[in-house]
């Protein structure tokens, strides 16, 4: 994912799509009391649009896969008109990629939204949504990375619980398959914990757990990708942290840019305001040139330890395999000493 692209990105949207409209902008705000919007179950059958608001899809086999993945599951699929095109890196200009999230929440047809993939570019859409119309046909919205931009503002503006977890290009194992039916067939409340196996080993060496604080807590999930957090600190697209349950991933940054990072969340107030904490992985993330960095564990123990909330890392969250499927402004509890994540209320309506 080009994150700084991203970044650079946020500044260009008073300026360079001029022919969009910010008459939504103030329509639609999420208050304390407010009820949260839930998606229908999904059966086999239904129909499943494709889109691609983020990143340029760059090979044909990547729509085919995506396809072949929920097909496979029993669905139908529509794709949406734009997923083909291209600007710069994004899949298309924000006037095409905007107009296919309309058009799928828009077609009484489509039951359920799967993003193909993340990259960069989604921010840039916010101002330009039709809040109204999403919290007019609530659907189930599927994606991670760049979509935590389209996660985040749907719940801020409509409190739509909307799902971070595999995209279309994502490796879709046995797991996350089983994971998918589970949650969104069976509408089930489920615990979220890393595999324990430890195969021919005497003690577990993959996918391990570290509480950096002991303790449960119980909150609201909200979270996504820590770049895409952080650069929409100010806006009015990042919901209220207050009592929340904060999770973060993270890929191909620089432990440097990663402390910034979590400065940038600890200055706009949002750490003080949580109630527990999980951080996931941070896929190929290193120390900076030159004179090196802090370690992922020393930035840890810099902002969370001394919150004195539950807390730990290494969940199964981020550009991984086995990811889990997250339902973003859920009810849930978390214990930092088993490493678990578990729903407290069902996510979809039967």
């Amino acid at each position: 994912m080009d994150k700084r692209t991203f970044l650079k990105s946020l500044g260009l949207v008073a300026t360079g799509i001029p022919a969009l409209s910010f008459a939504q902008e103030d329509f639609f705000e999420t208050k304390a009391d407010q009820k949260k919007l839930f998606a229908q179950v999904l059966r086999k059958g239904d129909t499943i649009g494709l889109i691609a608001p983020a990143g340029v899809i760059d090979t044909e086999e990547a729509i085919v896969m995506t396809r072949e993945i929920f097909e496979n599951f029993g669905f139908k699929i529509k794709e949406g008109k734009h997923i083909r095109s291209r600007y710069g890196n994004f899949a298309g200009k924000d006037e095409e990629r905007l107009a296919d999230i309309h058009s799928m929440f828009a077609d009484k047809e489509v039951k359920a939204i799967v993003c193909i993939r993340g990259g960069a570019g989604a921010s840039r859409l916010l101002p330009h949504i039709d809040y109204q119309l999403i919290a007019n046909n609530p659907k189930v919205l599927l994606g991670y990375s760049d979509i935590t931009a389209l996660i985040m503002a749907f719940y801020k503006k409509t409190g739509l619980i909307s799902f971070h977890g595999a995209v279309g290009i994502s490796t879709w194992s046995n797991t996350v398959a089983k994971n998918f039916e589970n949650q969104f067939f069976l509408n089930q409340p489920a615990q979220f914990a890393n595999p324990t196996e430890k195969g021919d080993n005497f003690i577990q060496y993959k996918e391990r757990i570290t509480t950096l604080n002991s303790g449960q807590a119980t909150g609201t999930l909200l979270g996504g990708n820590l770049t895409l957090l952080s650069g929409l600190c100010g806006s009015a697209y990042l919901p209220d942290f207050k009592n929340a349950i904060l999770f973060l991933e993270e890929v191909d940054e620089n432990i440097e840019r990663v402390d910034r990072m979590f400065c940038q969340l600890k200055l706009a107030g949002i750490l003080d305001q949580i109630k527990g904490f999980v951080f996931g992985k941070c896929t190929d993330c290193g120390p900076a040139g030159g004179y090196g960095s802090l370690t992922l564990e020393q930035v840890l123990n810099d902002y969370i330890k001394p919150l004195g909330i539950p807390a730990y890392s290494g969940a199964m969250i981020g550009h991984i395999a086995n990811q889990f499927i997250l339902p973003v402004g859920a009810q849930v509890k978390i214990d930092a000493d088993k490493g678990t994540i578990t729903l407290l209320e069902k996510v979809l309506k039967d």
